[in-house]
């Protein structure tokens, strides 16, 4: 394709986005060059125009890459026999895909509810909280749980709220890392309340909380009757150099939501997983919560892949591995070229926040990153913190040109 029949191809799509779909993503596009991603492989991202990016971004989907061969292999098996289930039968992909998750969660949460969305894993955490009798949430400040409306409850930001209220009533938003204060609400409605919280907040901004803060989470739920929902969509599945954020602390909650990752990079699945004694009062009605593409045999097939990518190419260990090499090398550019910018980096394995006291030059950043064929986030909770959650199937050259890249464009931004 020439220059100018990309040109013509860029434009005319835009024109679909803003007559047919957003007219805000498609200013958000053209802010960043008018791209549109035609191809993936790997930690790689062609557009239609032929330029190549590096994909650090994708919010954390993105563990095992993109089209690994592993998830490939198991979905395209699955398309070539069953794809899409009548929900009529039993389907031994759902059975596949549980006991191979089940294996790898931490011990006691065996009863699974796969969805399509992160967002719908926490619909479904809401409802068995419901069943269970626990009718007040708690959910921490600059949490973020998803945008449906259950979800957006949770969600602590009032940019996303605002516009769709009456929410969901008996709702609370807690300081995060801030257990006394937990302990305080949780107090006045005991055997009542069920409390979600992340083991690190990614769309705060990458917000690690103080060493021990889930274990105390824990025994504050433990000791008031609240059921505890660990919210693992980003930071689960290897993302942070463990299985689980759980597993950093030892502790087991009594739901677990997962997702991002668990499709693979290929199709999208999360889980909402459960222990026996919670996910009970499901069972005595198999139809009252249920979606048409819950667990549907294709879907499946992807978290097998993903499951087996994970464990047979030791991503687990691998992203520990690459985490606690970049993040050093990226806080030594950032000291290098934008400490008078007030930045700072924090995270854990493979997510990993850049925090820029200035919005706009967060923005700045980013755009300079995309210039040198590197793909970023911003984080939806937090505007003035660049995210990075790349894949833990990097190449050394890859790591290279990675922090090459990134040098171009904190000094590009750093000059601004």
């Amino acid at each position: 394709m020439t220059n100018l029949e990309a040109a013509d191809t860029r434009a005319h799509l835009t024109k679909i986005y803003r007559t047919n779909l957003s007219t805000g993503r498609a200013r958000l596009g053209e802010m960043l060059g008018g791209q549109f991603e035609v191809e993936s492989s790997g930690a790689w991202i062609t557009t239609n125009g032929g330029e190549r990016y590096l994909n650090f971004g994708g919010y954390g989907v993105f563990l095992t890459g993109a089209r690994h061969p592993v998830v490939i292999e198991e979905v395209a098996e699955q398309l070539r026999t069953h794809p899409i289930g009548t929900r009529m039968f039993l389907e031994p992909a759902a059975a596949r895909a549980a006991e191979m998750l089940t294996a790898v969660t931490p011990a006691g949460l065996t009863r699974i509810h796969f969805s399509g969305s992160g967002a719908e894993a926490t619909e479904a955490a809401i409802k068995l909280a419901r069943l269970n009798g626990r009718s007040h949430l708690y959910s921490m400040v600059g949490g973020y749980h998803g945008k449906t409306m259950g979800a957006l409850s949770l969600t602590a930001r009032t940019v996303f709220q605002d516009p769709f209220r009456p929410l969901l009533p008996n709702i609370t938003h807690i300081p995060y890392n801030d257990t006394e204060a937990l302990a305080s609400a949780l107090a006045r409605h005991p055997g009542q309340a069920c409390v979600i919280v992340e083991p690190i907040q990614a769309e705060a901004g990458v917000i690690v909380p103080a060493p021990d803060y889930l274990r105390a989470v824990r025994a504050v739920c433990a000791e008031h009757d609240a059921l505890l929902v660990l919210d693992e969509i980003q930071t689960g599945l290897g993302r942070l150099g463990t299985w689980w954020g759980a597993d950093r602390e030892g502790i087991r909650p009594d739901i677990l939501l997962s997702g991002k990752g668990l499709g693979g990079g290929v199709l999208p699945v999360a889980a909402t997983i459960a222990s026996d004694a919670v996910f009970a009062r499901l069972d005595r009605d198999p139809l009252l919560h249920t979606s048409t593409f819950s667990g549907a045999p294709i879907a499946m097939a992807a978290v097998c892949g993903a499951l087996r990518a994970i464990r047979e190419d030791g991503l687990v260990d691998k992203a520990r591995v690459l985490g606690e090499r970049l993040l050093p090398e990226i806080s030594t550019i950032v000291d290098r070229y934008l400490r008078s910018r007030g930045c700072t980096v924090r995270g854990a394995g493979l997510l990993i926040g850049i925090d820029i006291a200035d919005p706009g030059s967060a923005g700045e950043l980013l755009i300079n990153l995309v210039k040198n064929n590197v793909i970023a986030n911003l984080s939806l909770n937090s505007d003035h913190v660049l995210r990075l959650t790349p894949p833990a199937i990097l190449t050394e050259w890859e790591v290279q040109f990675f922090l090459k890249r990134f040098e171009r464009a904190a000094c590009a931004t750093a000059a601004a």
